[in-house]
């Protein structure tokens, strides 16, 4: 009895932590999007209530106009999908590589890939400058892309390691005497068994690719080229910024990750919690 009034009261401490912390993490999100909807001097007057009168105008003036945003938008969506699409294959068999193979030379090229998880790449910014203008693509959003793989290797490496070397053997045992060869392998019985930790790697760095404003700050000066988060820093003027339309546009920004979180939830909670509990 007293165990389960115990238990009782750890739920409700427990739920009252968990209710505070959601509401400090959804508390900027509402201030963004509320005040997305006014004009520029109602931001000032009332910066958390709902808007006297819903202003449209702000994402009509973004999503119209000369249509610079709708190009940021485009290049941000073609330099994220790409960087994680390569990120995700180059990174499954990577570590399906590692995984299968035993020995002190694995070990060490695995724990060399999970170094550049301590090491920020920003460190070594101007050697990257200097070797991206030497293969011309300075200027390009196509730069974004071997520096964002660079950026992702090392946690897909750590992740898809250690949730390949969970798979019991008997599966690849099994395709070896069926006659099936290494990538047959990879591909029919590893692959469909890899979902939730490829969707754990692929929202873990869906985020700092979409939202990294240093690397497209220092490669790109061309207005076409501009991705969506420097194309936001032309509404910030020397005397004045445009707040209202400054948050609209960072709340559309913010559509492709939520969505693409809620529709890979499970799989990425499946990935986090792989491995914790033992059967």
């Amino acid at each position: 009895m007293a165990g389960s009034i115990k238990r009782q009261n750890l739920n409700i401490v427990s739920h009252i932590i968990l209710g505070l912390f959601s509401l400090i993490v959804l508390f900027p999100l509402w201030v963004m999007v509320i005040n997305s909807f006014k004009d520029r001097l109602s931001i000032y007057t009332n910066p958390y209530g709902f808007p006297k009168k819903w202003n449209l105008a702000n994402y009509t003036d973004v999503l119209g106009g000369d249509g610079s945003f709708l190009i940021y938008f485009r290049n941000s969506f073609i330099v994220v999908v790409l960087s994680l699409v390569i990120l995700l294959v180059v990174g499954s068999l990577a570590s399906y590589a590692l995984a299968s193979w035993k020995g002190k030379i694995s070990r060490i090229i695995y724990f060399v890939c999970i170094a550049g998880m301590m090491l920020p790449i920003k460190i070594a910014s101007i050697r990257i400058l200097e070797l991206i203008r030497s293969i011309g693509l300075i200027n390009t959003f196509w730069s974004l892309i071997p520096i964002y793989i660079a950026m992702g290797i090392p946690i897909a490496v750590f992740i898809l390691t250690e949730f390949i070397r969970q798979v019991p053997y008997e599966l690849t045992e099994a395709a070896i005497i069926d006659g099936a060869k290494r990538l047959r392998i990879f591909v029919s019985v590893i692959s469909p068994l890899l979902r939730p930790a490829l969707a754990t790697v692929a929202i873990y760095n869906l985020v700092p690719f979409w939202n990294d404003l240093w690397f497209p700050l220092i490669f790109i000066s061309d207005d076409r080229a501009k991705t969506l988060l420097l194309g936001v820093t032309r509404l910030f003027g020397q005397y004045q910024t445009d707040w209202s339309k400054v948050l609209a546009v960072l709340t559309l920004s913010a559509v492709p990750v939520l969505g693409l979180y809620l529709a890979m939830s499970k799989q990425f909670i499946a990935g986090l919690t792989a491995g914790a509990v033992k059967g």
